[in-house]
């Protein structure tokens, strides 16, 4: 596994110097831009106007456009000058409790795993954590972006997660109303929660659409034609009563209630 990001996480005057992989795979099936007539891959070309030529990868460079039509170019050797060595670890900057930091800030995850020799004082960061039920929260530079991050502590070892800033969030376009609950309706809710509570097991779960997508893709391969799988609307909460009275009675006979109907 290529590893995304190197540096040191720092603690104080500790350092433990750990590499960042990423912590998912990318398995969906990806469709290529056609053109209708050929059938043929459509191709993107990287073009300079000015130039009236196609460029490759090698000819471009980054620059800021500080007025309509002006660019100040930087270099790559130009933008790791202005990193400080804090910019250049995972420098914690407090610590704080696992409940408090809200998880609309997640952002992208990635496993923080100890290089050669840091082995003991990165079980010692996760052991501590865990025990107080804590995570971390520290700052490093990746890329041209300073990234808010939070270390957090699991049985197997300790997974940065990258954070939005707080001026990154959007606020709820829409305020939800606090209805008022019947009694009765509020205790059926629950019982079915309850009846369809159970351990959570990630293996127990699969993109069933990716699985149809691929059947599918194999039937048009062998000339064969796309049949509905279910041609059926979904039904609107009419009576809400009888919805969860009928959910709770499909839950309890062990089958899963039609998505709409609770």
């Amino acid at each position: 596994m290529a590893v995304a990001h190197r540096g040191s996480i720092s603690m104080g005057l500790v350092l433990i110097p750990v590499g960042l992989y990423k912590t998912t795979v990318d398995n969906d099936i990806h469709f290529n831009q056609l053109c209708r007539e050929s059938k043929q891959r459509i191709q993107y070309k990287k073009y300079c106007r000015h130039c009236d030529k196609e460029v490759t990868s090698d000819d471009i460079i980054k620059g800021y456009e500080y007025e309509k039509g002006k660019y100040v170019v930087m270099t790559n050797e130009e933008l790791e000058k202005i990193k400080t060595k804090k910019d250049k670890t995972i420098h914690i900057l407090q610590f704080a409790k696992m409940s408090e930091v809200n998880m609309i800030y997640y952002e992208k995850d990635y496993y923080a795993v100890a290089e050669a020799g840091a082995e003991k004082a990165y079980e010692l960061l996760r052991q501590s954590l865990l025990s107080q039920k804590k995570v971390a929260i520290a700052k490093t530079v990746m890329g041209t972006n300073e990234k808010l991050l939070v270390l957090y502590p699991t049985k197997d070892g300790i997974i940065v997660k990258t954070l939005f800033y707080q001026d990154e969030i959007m606020e709820m376009p829409k305020a939800v109303p606090k209805m008022k609950l019947d009694e009765t309706e509020l205790k059926m809710a629950k019982l079915l929660i309850e009846n369809m509570t159970k351990p959570f097991d990630a293996a127990a779960f699969h993109d069933e659409y990716q699985e149809r997508l691929r059947a599918a893709i194999t039937k048009k391969i062998q000339g064969q034609e796309i049949v509905a799988v279910d041609s059926g609307e979904p039904s609107n909460v009419i009576d809400l009563m009888e919805a969860l009275q009928k959910s709770l009675e499909l839950a309890g006979a062990g089958k899963e209630p039609r998505k709409g109907t609770a």
